[in-house]
């Protein structure tokens, strides 16, 4: 069998402006997120499908993101075999923290990767 490679993009290619889908866990979002991004965990993903698809109903580009890009990954095969534009984002808030990419947190404390 042949897979294709999944479509992935380094944390500095994510736009300011871009669309992100956090699927990490409830805990791991409330230590630090990345702002105006969507959270949908993977344990719920299947449920709450519906919810990314009304956010992507314009077709813009979702940017996948867990703790280390393993999560994603899979979210990201998911979402590129029911036909929506998504990337996987290399190395997930790791990498985002990483490089210095801003996170926020719901309660004002100070955003970390949990």
């Amino acid at each position: 069998m042949n897979f294709a490679p999944l479509p992935s993009v380094d944390v500095a290619e994510v736009p300011s402006d871009g669309f992100v889908l956090d699927v990490r866990e409830n805990d791991e979002w409330a230590a630090g997120h990345v702002e105006g991004a969507l959270h949908i965990p993977m344990s719920d993903f299947v449920a709450r499908f519906g919810e990314l698809t009304e956010a992507a109903e314009d077709g813009r580009r979702v940017h996948v993101m867990c703790r280390v890009g393993g999560r994603s990954a899979q979210v990201t095969q998911y979402l590129v075999q029911q036909g929506i534009d998504a990337v996987n984002i290399d190395g997930g808030m790791l990498a985002w923290d990483g490089a210095g990419r801003p996170m926020v947190t719901d309660n004002g404390a100070s955003a970390f990767v949990l």
